[in-house]
């Protein structure tokens, strides 16, 4: 599942916690300017990522990849372990 498409999206985000055997859940934030104001607010949310080796440990930093849905909330994979 290494192989990546041109077209998958892509992010970068931390392990907060193993969910299952082969599931992790990645906190991934980004920053966005106010419409308004102009200042930089932090905003985040949380992916459920298969990961099939289960090599993930909560602090890692990981990059995830798009895929077809694996289940009813996990359409993501693990593709590298940064951290």
């Amino acid at each position: 599942m290494g192989d990546t498409k041109k077209n998958q999206r892509q992010l970068l985000g931390t392990v907060i916690k193993n969910s299952g055997l082969k599931t992790v859940s990645v906190l991934v934030e980004r920053k966005v300017k106010h419409p308004v104001y102009g200042k930089y607010v932090k905003k985040s949310r949380k992916y459920l990522v298969h990961d099939e080796n289960a090599t993930c440990k909560v602090g890692d930093t990981v990059v995830i990849y798009e895929t077809k849905p694996l289940s009813k909330s996990k359409s993501w994979y693990v593709n590298s372990v940064l951290n």
